[in-house]
């Protein structure tokens, strides 16, 4: 099949929509299909590209200040007369594309493709989808947002946020009902933006999955612990993620730090617009160690040095590097909000806290670091799920999804 993912992200920026995007790429072309992906230029330029074996048609965009690219590390704060100012531009920007139904036109025209799948309703997305109804070719639709992940960041007052939400779940539906098949990462996913809305088109969860053979159990190598400065006869609480308010890491070292545990260490792999602040609020913690951004092997051995994964955003639609740190076979800590809940079993790989509560995560952090009995079940919980999560089925899915669709 000739297949077209349209996203508003993409590698190397380190959200779950780009790896997802870039993985469904990769193992789309693996299985021997032919496939583009349209997404907005980091340059600013138009230009194509083959990153990992896939074609990548990077279109002209603008840089979008106020929110950083996630591929450059983010700045300092600047200071003026010993006074830290709020960051309201950066250098590194967001690239979106503005107006891109022209070049758009121009790819599909050349490329003829049997199936569009869109992933975010920017104008990419938009464009592509409108392009596929004017030319019969069939769109299906991944949802990975709810109304909160835009709205949590802006710190909304609840008089507006709840109406803005409700907008936005009305907006996201009446994108989806314009598709031939709509899926999302979870069936809680679905529930939490269906409400009881019927889409009048076809919808199903589809696990965003993770490479199995990439993350497995086991001890870190003894060069990651020195590498990276990390305590390898320390319990080890990791987080891995972008480190942006909404994501609430700051909540997570507060409970590593009130679970007052001895011989412990918190690690945060990842950065993001609050990487800075909390690294200076909690400078004078030792046991508390920022990485920043770290990608490819490194990574998966990093998750290694891990002995619990916790996480406290409220914001996920399902959570990649719970199914990741799971797949290494971790237990796992996250609050009862979203769709973790079906990757995070309480009680059962791990327990699910009260949204917000730092002593409820305390808690669980002690409990699991002072138990080495249930960390091993936990462990072996985990993995059984991950299993479940494995992206060759992902593959298989959406592959059925896109018979499915060009059949019609």
């Amino acid at each position: 099949m000739k297949i077209v993912i349209a996203s508003a992200v993409y590698y190397p920026q380190i959200n779950g929509v780009a790896r997802f995007s870039h993985n469904l790429a990769m193992g789309l072309v693996s299985r021997g299909h032919d496939v583009i992906v349209i997404c907005p230029s980091q340059t600013g330029e138009s230009h194509e590209e083959k990153v990992d074996g896939v074609r990548v048609m990077y279109l002209k965009s603008v840089n979008a200040k106020v929110y950083p690219d996630q591929i450059h590390d983010v700045p300092e704060k600047r200071k003026i007369l010993g006074i830290t100012m709020p960051r309201l531009i950066y250098k590194y920007g967001f690239r979106v594309s503005v107006f891109p139904a022209r070049e758009i036109r121009e790819i599909l025209d050349d490329f003829a493709p049997d199936v569009v799948h869109i992933q975010v309703s920017d104008p990419i997305g938009l464009s592509v989808a409108s392009y596929a109804r004017k030319n019969n070719i069939p769109v299906v639709t991944t949802e990975h947002n709810q109304p909160e992940v835009i709205t949590d960041p802006l710190h909304m007052p609840r008089l507006f946020k709840k109406p803005t939400n409700v907008l936005l779940s009305a907006y996201f539906r009446n994108r989806q009902s314009k598709s031939d098949f709509v899926t999302m990462p979870t069936e809680q996913s679905i529930r939490n933006l269906l409400s009881d809305h019927d889409l009048g088109v076809p919808i199903a969860a589809v696990s965003n999955g993770v490479d199995l053979s990439n993350f497995k159990p086991g001890k870190a190598s003894a060069e990651i612990y020195q590498k990276y400065g990390i305590d390898n006869k320390k319990k080890t609480v990791l987080y891995v993620g972008r480190v942006d308010p909404e994501k609430k890491v700051g909540l997570v070292v507060e409970a590593f730090l009130r679970a007052n545990l001895d011989n412990a260490q918190m690690v945060v792999v990842g950065d993001g617009v609050d990487r800075l602040r909390l690294e200076r609020l909690y400078k004078t913690k030792k046991d508390v160690k920022f990485l920043g951004r770290v990608v490819g092997s490194d990574l998966y051995e990093l998750y290694k040095v891990g002995d619990v994964f916790v996480t406290a955003s409220e914001i996920e639609t399902q959570g990649i590097v719970l199914i990741e740190a799971a797949a290494t076979g971790l237990p796992l800590i996250a609050v009862d909000k979203g769709a973790v809940a079906e990757v995070c079993l309480d009680e059962e790989n791990g327990f699910l806290c009260e949204p917000g509560s730092v002593a409820e995560i305390a808690a669980a952090i002690k409990k699991i670091l002072s138990d080495d009995k249930l960390r091993k079940e936990f462990s072996k919980k985990s993995l059984e799920i991950a299993k479940e999560h494995d992206f060759e089925t992902t593959l298989d899915k959406f592959i059925n999804i896109y018979n499915k669709v060009t059949r019609h």
